[in-house]
């Protein structure tokens, strides 16, 4: 019996390292499974003092090294797919790619890959002890490419995706970046209004006495509330911030949190148009990249960035296991996939076309999509404009109240 140090990631996405006594790196792999881990490394050691060992260095290796750049990990899969495709052996093109990099950060963890792969592990397994480098999807891509012995195509395809996945959300930032300045301007503008325009305003209605009208006594109660208690206001959003970002951890609080931005009439619509081009796009390059089609689903599935989406695609993996065409098992996920698009799926399926029909499924609701965002900024800007000019009209009508009242305010 052997003792193997393991390093893997739970259900929750949690990372654990430890060790195991079994009989072979199979049986290791299997028992992870049943305990609902997912293995990114298995490595055998001596004894239980060596495996131990090892899982604490697996453990401390992420933490050794910072964040690499997106466009660096795009570069390097690119070059590592052009290599490969040159016929030079990967080891060669790793030691090549980590020479040759200028990023200390990505030199390192180039370096380590190297020479895990170098040590007799698989390319998938050296890239997965860096989830926060290369996500789920991509070790999966590549798992799938090296055991098909098209690791270069995939690499490529990884390239490809991850170009056109930027420059998506790309666009959707760019689409929410003017709305949030207004909404940022429309906060300062208030907070000015509230703590020195309002303040000398008060001054000079206290001289005169009288009862002021009600709303003029709510903005300044309200400006004295903030003039007093304003500094609890960046502690109650550090801690609001910081109890979402917990709630969100969780498995039924990011559930909650996606269930209801999928409510949302437009913003709704925009999230599983987004989860549709990264399924489609994802699954119809596996599959023509030569994945089988059930492998290619489970991939895909992890590429939709939406739980609650990805979860009606469980269904139709089954469905499809059990020998159901796919456009019949897509067509139970409405909310995902609409039924123009299960239309056009079933009629890629009889015509052996289904990877370039994919593709141009993505394309056109890319299109759709930036149509949508554009639709969104042109409903934002004005309902933006309209709440700051009523909230900073209201303030300014309220303090304007007691001049025209004058002659009763003065005894």
């Amino acid at each position: 019996m052997s003792v193997f140090a393991y390093t893997a990631l739970s259900k929750e996405g949690r990372r654990t390292s430890g060790t195991l006594a079994t009989e072979s790196r199979a049986d290791a792999i299997a028992q992870l499974s049943r305990q609902g881990l997912q293995a990114l490394s298995i490595d055998e050691a001596r004894d239980e003092a060596a495996a131990q060992r090892k899982a604490a260095a697996a453990a401390r290796k992420t933490r050794l090294v910072g964040g690499v750049p997106g466009r660096i990990v795009e570069a390097f899969t690119r070059e590592l797919a052009n290599l490969l495709a040159g016929g030079v052996p990967l080891s060669r093109a790793l030691a090549l790619l980590t020479r040759e990099s200028s990023n200390h950060a990505a030199r390192k963890v180039w370096g380590e890959i190297h020479d895990d792969v170098v040590g007799g592990q698989s390319l998938a397994e050296a890239l997965a002890r860096w989830p926060k480098i290369f996500s789920s999807v991509y070790v999966a891509m590549v798992r799938a490419g090296e055991a098909g012995g098209f690791l270069d195509v995939v690499l490529t395809q990884i390239s490809d995706f991850r170009t056109r996945e930027r420059d998506l959300k790309g666009r959707v930032v760019a689409a929410m970046i003017y709305p949030i300045i207004l909404a940022c301007l429309a906060a300062l503008v208030l907070v000015f209004l509230l703590t020195y325009f309002i303040p000398k305003f008060k001054e000079i209605f206290a001289k005169f006495g009288g009862n002021l009208p009600a709303l003029t006594r709510f903005i300044v109660a309200v400006s004295q509330v903030l003039g007093h208690y304003g500094w609890i206001i960046p502690i109650v959003v550090v801690a609001g911030f910081i109890v979402g970002r917990r709630f969100l951890q969780t498995e039924s609080g990011r559930r909650k949190f996606e269930i209801a931005l999928l409510n949302i009439p437009v913003l709704g619509r925009i999230i599983a148009h987004f989860a549709l081009v990264r399924f489609a796009r994802m699954l119809g390059t596996l599959i023509g990249a030569g994945v089988p089609l059930i492998a290619s689903l489970r991939v895909a599935r992890e590429a939709i960035g939406n739980q609650t989406l990805a979860d009606t695609v469980v269904y139709a993996i089954e469905q499809v296991q059990r020998g159901e065409p796919l456009s019949k098992a897509l067509g139970n996920s409405p909310r995902l996939f609409p039924a123009s698009v299960v239309e056009m799926v079933a009629v890629a399926e009889e015509t052996a076309r289904l990877d370039k029909e994919l593709i141009r499924v993505a394309a056109a609701y890319e299109a759709d999509l930036d149509r949508l965002l554009r639709l969104l900024v042109a409903v934002l800007e004005p309902l933006m404009l309209f709440a700051m000019a009523a909230i900073i009209g209201t303030v300014v009508v309220g303090m304007l109240l007691p001049v025209f009242n004058m002659q009763d305010l003065i005894h």
